[in-house]
């Protein structure tokens, strides 16, 4: 990511965007020239997701999501949707997912595969952080698992890597983030929740968690991680599979 892009450079783009069309062009072209276009970055509201990515990725690279207090835990959080029903996710889960593996793939020096044990022997973080859904939802709770970071690092993440894709045990579910988020402190492969075991409801025994997004960043059931360059051979190559359903592939909060 180049952060030669100066605050004052950017944020004199983004008044020029509130004008119109021509600003927001404007401010997209400048994206583009340091390499901050989001992978739905064309089409007819490209130029608007252009816009918020770069200036999200200038301002706030580094922020924090808020974290909050135990007392302020949800008592009722919304598990939203059902457990896969395939065959492979019941046997699994049968076997109280021991034989569960995350595989990880793509630009790394050391492709393999983690079971939850595996990831459980890594270093571990807690946060009380809020999930909020674009459908107006959202509950406090506390995850508990490895940050991606330090599984990126245990495969060998090599210096080209720009993106990380992973993928539910249902296929139809996928997503991606760029290393700014991949390599956040925040961003884990949550494995705990509420101060026991990930709930299948909420995705266990594995789901990505992306405090700094809205809820549909943070899969449920993650199976396989892919290390890429760039997003173009994955799906239609606009970055995950709610963007090829119309929603935004970045959206931070």
């Amino acid at each position: 990511m180049n952060e030669k892009l100066s605050r004052r450079e950017l944020i004199a783009k983004g008044v020029a965007a509130t004008a119109g069309l021509s600003g927001l062009a404007v401010a997209a072209r400048l994206a583009s020239r340091h390499g901050l276009i989001p992978p739905d970055g064309g089409g007819l509201y490209g130029a608007g997701a252009t816009a918020t990515y770069a200036a999200q990725r200038v301002l706030t690279r580094h922020s924090l999501a808020r974290e909050f207090p135990r007392s302020m835990i949800s008592k009722a959080p919304f598990a939203n949707g059902k457990p896969p029903e395939l065959e492979a996710f019941k046997k699994l889960q049968a076997g109280g997912f021991a034989e569960w593996r995350l595989e990880i793939d793509g630009m790394v020096g050391h492709p393999g595969s983690f079971s939850i044990s595996d990831l459980k022997g890594l270093p571990s973080r807690s946060q009380i952080t809020q999930v909020t859904c674009e459908e107006g939802w959202c509950y406090i709770a506390e995850w508990i698992g490895t940050p991606l970071s330090h599984v990126l690092e245990a495969a060998g993440i090599l210096p080209q890597a720009k993106f990380v894709v992973y993928y539910s045990i249902d296929k139809h579910w996928w997503d991606s983030i760029d290393m700014a988020d991949a390599l956040h402190p925040q961003t884990l492969l949550a494995y705990g929740f509420d101060g026991g075991d990930l709930p299948v409801g909420f995705g266990g025994p594995l789901r990505m968690r992306v405090p700094r997004q809205l809820g549909y960043k943070s899969v449920k059931y993650i199976t396989r991680l892919t290390v890429a360059d760039n997003l173009r051979g994955f799906g239609k190559g606009l970055g995950s599979g709610a963007a090829e359903a119309g929603y935004s592939w970045y959206v931070g909060m």
